[in-house]
């Protein structure tokens, strides 16, 4: 696969706790991500953060939050990430849950595939 110089990148924010039935709404959306062959995607764990809640979550001792924030990004061409939409859509419903999706102009510098190790 090779990714044009632009891109698209796909920035979605969630909560750690956040779960399509028994599975991390993260992981969730990194697999379906996959499926649909999109060029990658990585998951952000955040230390500390609030949404639309104001509740803060943060990894200091005292406050110690098993719900810490989470930015899932996927960089791709504006049709693949346009055609994901929709399942990243229907897996915010599944979870019931809250968050944030925005998209970004980006330019690719460089693509390149690594040895696979499996």
């Amino acid at each position: 696969m090779e990714l044009r110089t632009e891109a698209k990148l796909l920035r979605i924010f969630l909560g750690e706790a956040d779960k399509v039935e028994h599975t991390a709404l993260y992981d969730a959306i990194v697999k379906e991500a996959r499926k649909l062959g999109l060029a990658g995607a990585t998951v952000w764990r955040g230390i500390t953060g609030f949404g639309r809640t104001s509740r803060i979550r943060t990894t200091r001792i005292l406050d110690l939050s098993t719900d810490l924030p989470i930015i899932v990004e996927i960089a791709d061409e504006e049709e693949k990430i346009n055609r994901f939409l929709p399942v990243l859509h229907d897996l915010f419903e599944s979870a019931q849950s809250g968050g944030l999706i925005t998209m970004e102009n980006v330019k690719v510098i460089k693509y390149l595939h690594g040895k696979d190790t499996k």
